[in-house]
């Protein structure tokens, strides 16, 4: 494979993983709709998830190295994840009914508590971890020689996201203000989670 097709791979899946609706992408959409402190909160988020994919890519395959059992347990535990992580939201597109448009209305916040709220959100958040330094770093071994390229995708995809869905939450605002729009965006975080979980059963 050339450096372009794996970069786009690193995009893809990083775009895949970084999608589904949290606490941190909930954070910055409200933050979006708002209009408080958007640049910040979404460099603090990006920087913070390049940070991480940077450690699970030149460093899992070291440690995968030395205790050969962890890339399958990993594997098959990241598969196990995400099947259940695609379940939570196909049944939040069968029973929600989310508003996080409401934030849009929320006063402006001092920086320091938006600061420490983006950083808790992300480095005390489990589901960071996995998606980053385990999932990214399990996928990355695939590519052996051409990690630079895979994780220059991946990075992208972080910075490409946070700030496409701070800058843009405005915009969104209409469309979000429906709960049958949510509904429809479970559904597809659902199926890219169960096809993420399917190829990593699949290339092990």
């Amino acid at each position: 494979m050339n450096d372009l097709t794996i970069f786009l791979t690193g995009l893809g899946m990083g775009l895949s993983l970084i999608i589904a609706i949290g606490a941190q992408n909930a954070f910055v959409l409200r933050q979006g709709l708002s209009g408080s402190h958007v640049f910040t909160v979404a460099m603090i988020c990006a920087l913070s998830d390049a940070s991480l994919i940077v450690v699970g890519v030149t460093s899992f395959a070291k440690i995968a190295a030395w205790l050969p059992m962890i890339d399958p347990v990993m594997r098959y535990g990241g598969a196990a994840f995400l099947i259940g992580y695609g379940a939570r939201n196909m049944r939040a597109a069968l029973t929600s009914s989310h508003a996080l448009w409401i934030a849009g209305a929320a006063p402006r916040q001092p920086l320091r508590p938006v600061l420490l709220t983006a950083l808790a959100l992300t480095w005390l958040n489990p589901h960071v971890y996995l998606d980053t330094v385990v999932l990214l770093g399990t996928v990355s071994t695939q590519y052996a020689g051409q990690r630079l390229a895979f994780v220059a995708g991946a990075v992208s995809a972080s910075f490409l996201f946070f700030f496409a869905l701070g800058y843009g939450a405005s915009r969104l605002r209409p469309f979000f203000a429906q709960p049958r729009a949510w509904r429809v965006l479970e559904a597809v975080i659902a199926l890219v989670m169960w096809s993420i979980a399917l190829k990593l059963i699949l290339s092990a």
